[in-house]
């Protein structure tokens, strides 16, 4: 089982944060345009919270709040679960699917260092499998034709 490094190390580019001050409506178009479901809340390095699509629905949209004059650090969830660069996705997969999440910033030494989906757990996991497929079929067949 790979860890979350293994999938860092396959992502581009630096994770995408806001500001608590900005708006509600300023971080949903950074998300749009970055076609992402997250983004990181931080003050420095430090993840002091996280705003997603879901905040977005609940805390803004159902609560009949302005996006242009409501702040992320209003609506954005915290405390934030995070993981480790050598935490398992299989650690992972079992948090986001018991806090009902899709996005777990990585936290290294108390700094931001990525963050990963449950689409980045699947593909990996997905690609894992394919490979111990082609590697027992070469066992078992002698290679591909």
């Amino acid at each position: 089982m790979h860890t979350v490094q293994h999938i860092l190390d396959r992502k581009p580019g630096p994770v995408t944060c806001i500001d608590r001050e900005s708006t509600v409506l300023d971080a949903a178009k950074l998300m749009n345009e970055k076609r992402i479901g997250a983004l990181v809340v931080n003050r420095g390095e430090t993840v002091i919270g996280i705003f997603t699509e879901r905040d977005i629905l609940n805390r803004v949209v159902a609560a009949q709040k302005v996006p242009a004059k409501t702040l992320v650090k209003d609506v954005m969830t915290t405390p934030v679960a995070c993981c480790k660069p050598e935490t398992t996705e299989a650690e992972c997969r079992h948090v986001m699917r018991e806090k009902r999440i899709r996005h777990l910033p990585v936290v290294a030494n108390e700094r931001l260092v990525g963050m990963i989906s449950i689409g980045d757990i699947t593909e990996d996991e997905n690609a894992e499998q394919q490979e111990t497929i082609e590697y027992l079929h070469e066992y078992l067949y002698g290679g591909y034709r």
